[in-house]
């Protein structure tokens, strides 16, 4: 596992926060990236959707603001690479957290998977 550990989160989101949290009890030293000031790039989207091993449609916010905005049946039509410019353009409409670090990218905070991500992590 590579040494950084990158967290894109959003202040406002409780999600974030209990990751961020769950990180700092398990000791893994991480750097935080504010996702609406600092979305994911089209680049880096398209390195890291890959490796989350999710399509781009779970990496949608779906409760938030941005998305309903978009509404449903547009979602629905676009094309990925739409959706990837979408998600590079509003952080919010990112599902959050995302980590990243070595091969891992995880999309969303469920304490198992970090877990996993961090085997060993104390």
């Amino acid at each position: 596992m590579a040494n950084e550990v990158l967290v894109l989160t959003y202040s406002g989101c409780d999600t974030c926060r209990k990751a961020l949290k769950w990180l700092e009890a398990h000791g893994v030293a991480h750097q935080v990236r504010p996702i609406v000031d600092a979305p994911p790039t089209v680049t880096e989207l398209g390195q890291w959707i890959p490796r989350s091993g999710v399509s781009v449609r779970k990496w949608l916010n779906t409760s938030g603001q941005s998305y309903r905005a978009l509404g449903k049946a547009k979602v629905d039509a676009a094309s990925d690479a739409e959706l990837v410019s979408w998600l590079a353009a509003d952080g919010k409409l990112v599902k959050r957290p995302v980590l990243v670090t070595g091969s891992t990218v995880l999309v969303g905070f469920q304490p198992d998977a970090y877990a996993r991500a961090f085997d060993g992590a104390r």
